[in-house]
């Protein structure tokens, strides 16, 4: 699935680091923190697309596959034959502002379409992400994500879609 692509949506949460009083008027190292801190923007790139490779339906129902997103490895499940290919889990690589906690959001699924009209479905998204993700002192966090493709109505075809992931500074 090369149509990969990222929803970012940033939230900065500036506080000072004096107490003030809302009649006093912040300081001017405050607002060229609070202006420094806006001008760090999230980027995130999706370094590889998920990717299942090559599989087969077993016979007239339907049948799924999981790529772990730790190992990259791929597993067929009921329905589902293994035909071999490299199956690719997929990753991302975030940049933004050191040392900042940031909020990741997976979709529930996602619909995969052929260029024939078949469907299937990626769902149960997994990561490598720690509990509380958190850009490094560069600012930088990297991860992996795989899933469960799930065919629909026992039709085949090369299916692509695009996996929303969502980004902000918590």
């Amino acid at each position: 699935m090369k149509g990969v692509f990222a929803t970012l949506l940033a939230v900065f949460a500036v506080t000072s680091a004096f107490a003030q009083d809302e009649g006093t008027p912040r300081c001017k190292l405050c607002k060229e923190a609070e202006r420094q801190r806006a001008d760090a923007p999230l980027r995130v790139e999706i370094d590889n697309g998920l990717s299942f490779s090559r599989l087969a339906l077993a016979g007239r129902a339907d049948g799924s596959a999981s790529i772990d997103p730790e190992t990259g490895r791929k597993w067929t499940e009921a329905g589902m034959i293994d035909l071999g290919g490299f199956a690719v889990s997929g990753r991302v690589i975030i940049t933004g502002e050191p040392l900042r906690y940031l909020r990741i959001e997976m979709p529930s699924n996602v619909t995969l379409r052929s260029p024939h009209g078949a469907e299937a479905e990626v769902s149960e998204f997994r990561t490598s992400l720690q509990a509380m993700p958190r850009l490094d002192e560069n600012g930088l966090l990297e991860f992996n994500f795989g899933g469960r493709l799930s065919t629909r109505g026992a039709r085949g075809g090369n299916f692509r879609g695009r996996i929303p992931i969502r980004v902000e500074y918590d």
